[in-house]
């Protein structure tokens, strides 16, 4: 028997109300194996989230939260992906797929560029869709100033109002935050 297809919705962080941010954390939780952070969390907060359900039960999110980030003399208003995440009962049927579409719609309709961090597990999902991965080396600006250096996989998704003297060869500077940077 085959699964009833998901359903998906676009909603605020504020539009979620207490019960809904407690059913996303306990989700995202129980996804993500290897820990789910506070600050994790924290991340994943203040934009939109794109939520799959399946007879009424969270199989899927992904969060489009804003950031600047920095490339050369330009600053990108960013829509930024966070807390990718699908139920293990609901992998490969092609929810990520539907998630990263509502994504992309949202990032290429808003942003001057999409960008992520990728798990390793999550790199083919995101180069088979058209995000490249940032070549140049990746930035922080910290409270201690600007660090360099940083290993994460960072990819990117040029917008119709990427500007055109994008060169991914560049250093990438994103903002600070607490927790992982990228």
């Amino acid at each position: 028997m085959t699964s009833p297809r998901p359903t998906l919705r676009t909603v605020p962080t504020a539009d979620l109300g207490p019960d809904g941010l407690r059913e996303l954390r306990t989700f995202l939780d129980g996804v993500f194996t290897d820990g789910f952070r506070d600050d994790h969390w924290s991340h994943a907060r203040g934009g939109l989230h794109v939520l799959a359900s399946r007879d009424g039960v969270l199989v899927g999110h992904a969060a489009v939260v804003g950031r600047q980030l920095v490339a050369g003399d330009l600053t990108l208003r960013t829509g930024y992906v966070e807390a990718v995440a699908v139920a293990a009962d609901a992998r490969r049927q092609g929810l990520a797929t539907a998630l990263m579409t509502e994504v992309e719609r949202l990032v290429r309709g808003g942003y001057e560029l999409g960008a992520l961090a990728a798990s390793e597990d999550g790199v083919g999902l995101y180069e088979s869709r058209g995000w490249t991965r940032w070549r140049g080396p990746l930035c922080a600006f910290t409270p201690d100033g600007r660090t360099e250096g940083d290993a994460s996989r960072v990819f990117v998704l040029p917008t119709p109002e990427t500007p055109a003297v994008l060169d991914p060869e560049l250093a990438l500077v994103c903002d600070w935050r607490r927790g992982s940077l990228w």
